[in-house]
């Protein structure tokens, strides 16, 4: 029966995924245009498309899933504010769950890309057009070949942001920058038992490639009471319960600053997000 169940509930994801892909690829392509208020308009009516396949989504969910989402602390939220999301991540599930919880309270979820990205087809057209920003970052060992680009990539990553600035957007980072295992956590001599070690460069950038604009943090941690779950769990409808606690604070302007440059700044960014993370692993064995 959880076989069954599996099957039509992935069917369903797949059958609403090309519904609403549909029109979201038509639109992209009169996006192109460049006409910057009928961008600005398309771009609404985009993520109002994008938020369609999350409602159908969440009632797949409730219908085959039948998944209980327990949300502690479920702070004030708006759509006409902009933020910076940050959360756990143990499973694909992980996403679903998020869109489901926050879809309607803030703007449609965002996720940073690297600018290679763009090119791969239809999907590179669909990101674009969902306004996912793009982000180009230079390694240091590429930095040292080529340093007249120092903080090009800062600049271009901007850029692409600028259509931020007007219009309400929720960025997601999961800092750990991949999904927790315990193989990867031994490997990393890590300090948490349920987390991976934050990874503050990134989020350093994406807060300032973004210049100030997000002003508040919504911070997400994710339990799964029963043991991390495969999307195929999900599915099938194993996955009973889901625990999550969230919290929203404002972003303290001295988070904004060039981590690879200047030290002092680079050292308290890390202090910030390491207690933010030992905060994370106290709430999730609060949470068990």
């Amino acid at each position: 029966m959880s076989f069954i169940n599996g099957v039509l509930s992935g069917f369903g994801y797949l059958l609403n995924t090309i519904f609403w892909s549909i029109p979201i690829i038509i639109l992209a392509i009169v996006k192109l245009i460049p006409f910057k208020p009928l961008q600005k308009v398309l771009s609404y009516i985009i993520d109002g498309c994008a938020s369609g396949w999350i409602k159908v989504n969440t009632g797949n969910q409730k219908i085959f899933s039948r998944t209980h989402i327990n949300v502690k602390n479920f702070p004030e939220l708006s759509t006409k504010q902009w933020y910076m999301v940050i959360s756990n991540h143990q499973s694909w599930v992980d996403i679903l769950v998020l869109q489901r919880v926050l879809s309607g309270k803030i703007p449609f979820l965002k996720f940073f890309l690297k600018q290679q990205l763009i090119y791969i087809p239809i999907l590179g057209l669909v990101w674009w057009a969902l306004d996912f920003p793009f982000m180009k970052r230079y390694s240091k060992a590429f930095l040292a070949k080529y340093p007249h680009l120092k903080g090009k990539d800062v600049e271009s990553t901007q850029k692409s942001c600028e259509k931020f600035q007007l219009k309400p957007v929720s960025v997601v980072n999961f800092v750990e920058g991949t999904r927790f295992t315990h193989t990867k956590s031994e490997s990393q001599g890590n300090p948490y038992e349920s987390l991976l070690r934050p990874r503050a460069g990134g989020l350093s950038f994406a807060l300032n490639a973004m210049s100030g604009r997000l002003n508040q943090l919504v911070d997400v941690t994710i339990a799964y009471p029963k043991g991390i779950p495969s999307f195929w769990d999900f599915l099938t409808g194993r996955v009973k319960q889901v625990d999550m606690n969230i919290s929203v604070e404002n972003i303290d302007p001295k988070l904004i600053g060039n981590y690879d440059d200047d030290e002092t700044y680079r050292i308290n960014f890390q202090q910030w997000l390491n207690d933010k993370w030992e905060g994370k692993q106290r709430l999730l064995k609060d949470m068990s």
